[in-house]
Order: C-alpha cells, then sequence, then structure tokens
C-alpha cells in the first residue's frame, strides 16, 4: 500500500452509501441492489421523496427497521428487514420484474465486482470455481433502468483496482453503468472518458489514476467566486 494511500481518510460504507443518496433527485423511481447499496434507504432527507423499489415486490420501501421492530414478511431482495412507507404497494413478483425491465426505474444503485472505462459491468461472478455466481435481478435492473449506479470499494484487498480497461470478469451487461461511488472518488462514466466529479481530501486527480491505472479526467466544478 502506497504512503499516499495509507494516509487518506477513506470513506466508510455508510458516508459512500449518504453519497449515493444525495444524487438522486426527488420523484425518482429507484431499486437498490442487495448489499452496500441498501444502505442507500437509511439515508435519504426526509424532505426528499423518493420511491424505493425492491424485486420482491414492493414499491414504497422505507428505511431499515428500529432494533426489535422488525418485521419477518417484510424484507427486501437481500432478505433484510426493511419499512414500508404510507402509501406502498406490494405486487407479484414476475410484475416487479416487468417493471425493471420496462423502464419504468429511473436509477438503480448496484454493487460490482468490476467496472470497465467504457461502463460495463461485472457483478454477479468471479469466474473462479469456487465462487457462488448470483446474477439475480442485476442484468434486468442494469439494462432496464434509465441509469445505473454502481458504489464499491475502489480497491480489492489486494489492492487493484476495480475500475479496469476491460472487465475480466463475467459480464452482467454492457456499457449501462451512468456513475461509480466508491471510498475514494465519484466517478461519471462519458462518451469521452471518465471523469471525476467529487474525490477524497488529500487526494489530487493524478494520485487517483496512478490507485486505479486508467486515464482520468477531472470534471469537478470550480469553487464558487474562483
Amino acid at each position: 500500500m502506497s504512503a499516499t494511500l495509507a494516509n487518506l481518510k477513506k470513506l466508510s460504507r455508510n458516508e459512500m452509501a449518504k453519497r449515493v443518496a444525495r444524487d438522486i433527485p426527488e420523484g425518482a423511481y429507484v431499486n437498490l441492489g442487495i448489499g452496500l447499496p441498501t444502505l442507500v434507504a437509511n439515508f435519504l432527507p426526509e424532505d426528499r421523496e423518493v420511491f424505493l423499489h425492491t424485486e420482491n415486490g414492493l414499491l414504497g420501501m422505507g428505511p431499515a427497521p428500529k432494533q426489535g421492530e422488525e418485521d419477518p414478511d417484510l424484507i427486501n431482495a437481500g432478505k433484510q428487514p426493511v419499512t414500508a412507507l404510507p402509501g406502498a404497494a406490494y405486487f407479484h413478483h414476475a410484475d416487479s420484474f416487468a417493471m425493471m425491465r420496462g423502464g419504468h426505474l429511473d436509477i438503480c444503485v448496484l454493487g460490482a465486482f468490476q467496472v470497465s472505462v467504457t461502463g460495463d459491468l461485472a457483478n454477479w461472478h468471479t469466474g473462479e470455481p469456487s465462487a457462488i455466481p448470483a446474477v439475480g435481478g442485476a442484468m434486468d435492473l442494469a439494462i432496464g433502468a434509465k441509469r445505473t449506479f454502481v458504489v464499491m470499494e475502489h480497491l480489492t484487498k489486494a489492492g487493484e483496482s476495480k475500475i479496469v480497461p476491460t472487465c475480466t470478469y463475467p459480464l452482467t451487461a454492457k456499457a449501462c453503468v451512468a456513475r461509480i461511488y466508491t471510498d475514494l472518488a465519484v466517478i461519471d462514466v462519458t462518451p469521452g472518458g471518465l471523469l471525476v466529479r467529487d474525490i477524497v481530501p488529500g487526494l489530487s486527480v493524478s494520485e487517483l489514476a496512478g490507485l486505479t491505472k486508467v486515464a482520468l479526467a477531472d470534471g469537478r466544478e470550480p469553487p464558487a467566486g474562483a
């Protein structure tokens, strides 16, 4: 691990989820994938109306319940306890997938093993013989949603970038990722390449590019009054 990376204050999982929540607009219909993306529900502003969809048949999902108030019959696609907001609707699994495939979701938030510089997504299998494949509804979401956000750690435990020139793991979908949120930065996937929109304090875009090992451009807005 480089001295630069060792000294950085990377975002926690909750901070990453909060950063994603900040970018979800008023009135959006959103699906949160299993794992880290489910935390986003806990950080949506109370004054912002967002309709959370879960593929097992609920629209109007709320944040996680308080300890001791869990309802075993009210869960998300990852089998975690959730809450239902006033006006929530329940429906058949097939209807839920019709919503996903029919372009009715504005945003889906998914985890990933790899994202390529052109927005290809690999998030269901590492290709290892011992790995358990877990595609679920990811393919339907990645293609069906109007925008796909990915939230993940920037580097693997071995220190390798999860943002890669070309995915080496089996693909979930091609050219579907619009924005990548990591514990180091927020990066947009554009036709002209990857644009850094936000970055943790103490890290420069050139240093981030060195860690990521792909070309990155600085797409941050200048400070007000600059």
